[in-house]
């Protein structure tokens, strides 16, 4: 252990991460000759305070870890006098043994400002989810809510998704963000958590304010859909019907239904716009997720339009299409069944979707065919789906047949499919071919 031998704290954990403080909490508390390691030339059991008064960063960072209580809670006041000491000393606030935990905290409490605030964030929240580990929490919080607008930047920016919630929610709480600024990161963080924490807000303040674009207009572009739900929603209030009719189509199911919200409020009518777009059989679809909202919003009547979009040059209306006599609960076998070969995968896991409940109806011959080598992938993957739902011997046979798959996800669900195989209720057994079929598979049950 290199702090053992006074090597400098930087160059031993560099830029540490909050992990690596607890590793090093953890590997010293467990290094078994930690004892006769720290103070080597006395072989002491427990330091002196005139030891630790005049020991280096290295070995204080050792007696703050100790497994003793007594040495750590007497490093404790030397720990001030170097402030990359300052994350042990966080984790020691949530130390199981009082006197150590109320000398940390009364320490930490002193010296947190907002600059070491910053620094200390991401190890605090970790901290955080620990028994006792509230109090850094509740402390990091009083002084990041009076910290510098310019403090609080750098922690909305962390990578340290921890971090970014918090800080979020903490700007929101004292009111420290603007409407278009949460608007903008409510389009631009990549986090759902985020995304609905600014967006919530920022539709707040629109309630108070009144309608702003500069509040809507970055949630509409936003690439979550929670966020452009929001700004969607928004738009009801604004009376901005005309601009919510394109999110009719969205790819986000919760978009296309808050567009219809709206546009229903202002007197429209969703199932004709959708109609409208999709009236042309083989035509261009303006819009494809036109198709999946006709279904979501219309009538069983409105099959026949969806089928007819069954051979749309678009893969993605024939996905959507397939998708939307299914949520009409109109999917039918036959004529779905031929769209497992199709090209597109997405059309493929669509037309599985549809026909798993119809998995006894489907011809055995015809699926197995697709379980060789020379279909796709994603129409291997769709045969060997249908075929094991069925169960009984047919579901052993193709789980047996994709043991030999070129692909390895393939090959892997078929392995499962054979362990976990029992036999169907209804169906009876040929003893000769379920016996052939086990032999063939043993290797699977021989570990």
């Amino acid at each position: 252990m290199l702090l053992s031998y006074g090597a400098p704290l930087v160059s031993v954990l560099g830029a540490a991460e909050s992990g690596d403080w607890l590793a090093l909490d953890t590997g010293v508390r467990d290094a078994p000759l930690h004892r006769s390691v720290y103070f080597p030339e006395r072989r002491c059991l427990a330091p002196l305070p005139d030891d630790l008064a005049q020991a280096d960063e290295p070995r204080l960072a050792v007696a703050l870890c100790h497994r003793d209580g007594r040495i750590r809670a007497a490093a404790l006041p030397f720990a001030e006098r170097y402030p990359g000491l300052l994350p042990l000393v966080v984790i020691r606030c949530a130390d199981w043994a009082e006197p150590v935990r109320q000398r940390a905290r009364q320490l930490l409490r002193d010296v947190l400002d907002a600059d070491t605030a910053a620094g200390l964030a991401a190890l605090v929240l970790r901290m955080g989810r620990r028994d006792r580990g509230v109090f850094a929490v509740e402390l990091l919080t009083e002084v990041l809510g009076a910290a510098p607008r310019d403090r609080l930047d750098v922690l909305l920016a962390s990578p340290d998704l921890a971090v970014r919630r918090f800080t979020y929610r903490l700007g929101v709480e004292h009111g420290r963000l603007g409407p278009g600024e949460l608007a903008v990161a409510a389009g631009r963080d990549p986090d759902t958590v985020v995304q609905d924490v600014c967006s919530t807000a920022a539709l707040a303040a629109l309630r108070d304010a009144g309608p702003s674009d500069e509040v809507i207009a970055p949630l509409l572009a936003a690439r979550g859909p929670r966020a452009r739900s929001a700004g969607v929603t928004a738009l009801r209030r604004a009376g901005q019907t005309e601009r919510a009719e394109p999110f009719l189509a969205d790819r986000s199911g919760l978009v296309r239904a808050c567009a219809r919200y709206v546009v229903r409020h202002h007197g429209g009518d969703p199932a004709a716009w959708y109609r409208e777009r999709c009236v042309v059989p083989g035509g261009p679809v303006s819009a494809p997720g036109a198709v999946i909202g006709l279904a979501e919003c219309g009538h069983r009547h409105d099959a026949g339009l969806l089928r007819s979009l069954l051979a749309h040059p678009d893969g993605r209306v024939r996905a959507h299409a397939v998708a939307g006599l299914r949520v009409l609960d109109a999917a039918d076998a036959d004529l779905l069944l031929p769209l497992i070969d199709d090209p597109v995968s997405r059309v493929v896991r669509e037309t599985v979707h549809a026909l798993l409940p119809h998995a006894k109806a489907l011809p055995v011959g015809h699926l197995t065919g697709r379980t060789g080598r020379q279909w796709p992938r994603h129409v291997r993957t769709a045969a060997f789906r249908l075929l094991t739902a069925r169960r009984g011997v047919v579901a052993l046979r193709a789980a047996v047949a994709g043991l030999d798959d070129p692909d390895v996800k393939l090959r892997t669900w078929a392995e499962q499919g054979v362990r976990c195989w029992s036999p169907a209720d209804d169906e009876p057994l040929v003893d000769t071919e379920v016996d052939e079929l086990l032999e063939r598979s043993r290797h699977l049950f021989s570990g």
